[in-house]
């Protein structure tokens, strides 16, 4: 009888379970971590068979660069739906930021890519590789900045 009552609390919730996710990813850009995670953990609640929210909590291990964390949500999502192509980009953009698993990664953007007809996913997914290419495949020591160039060159 006890358990009707705390199934029947959730019920009244089910139809927000979307704005619990976009809520989430919404903290996440706002840098609050604590929000997103419970937004993430009450939407997991309110449909636990959904994997979204786990794709957020993810999220949030690979904004914090957490690779080994996110790629193990990531991992989970896949053995459970192969053909999620979003945690397939999430995933690679894990293992782009691991040197020994980039070309891994590589090849999973560009499967994940080929296989999606979403095109936010598409766009997702090549951001990425422009990115990896772009700042991850430099030959300096420091990626992320310009090196300067002498006095007279141009």
């Amino acid at each position: 009888m006890e358990e009707k009552k705390e199934s029947g609390k959730f019920q009244e919730f089910k139809e927000d379970f979307a704005l619990f996710i976009e809520a989430g990813f919404v903290a996440v850009k706002q840098l609050d971590e604590v929000s997103a995670k419970r937004l993430f953990e009450a939407a997991q609640l309110l449909n636990p068979q959904s994997t979204a929210p786990q794709i957020g909590l993810g999220y949030i291990a690979l904004n914090k660069l957490q690779t080994k964390e996110a790629s193990q949500i990531y991992e989970a999502i896949i053995a459970k739906e192969p053909e999620n192509y979003l945690a397939q980009i999430f995933l690679g953009i894990a293992y782009l930021l691991n040197k020994q698993k980039r070309k891994k990664g590589e090849k999973m953007i560009k499967d994940a890519m080929a296989k999606t007809t979403d095109p936010t996913i598409k766009n997702l997914g090549l951001i990425s590789m422009e990115w990896a290419d772009k700042d991850l495949k430099k030959n300096t020591k420091a990626p992320f900045f310009a090196v300067k160039q002498e006095e007279g060159e141009e």
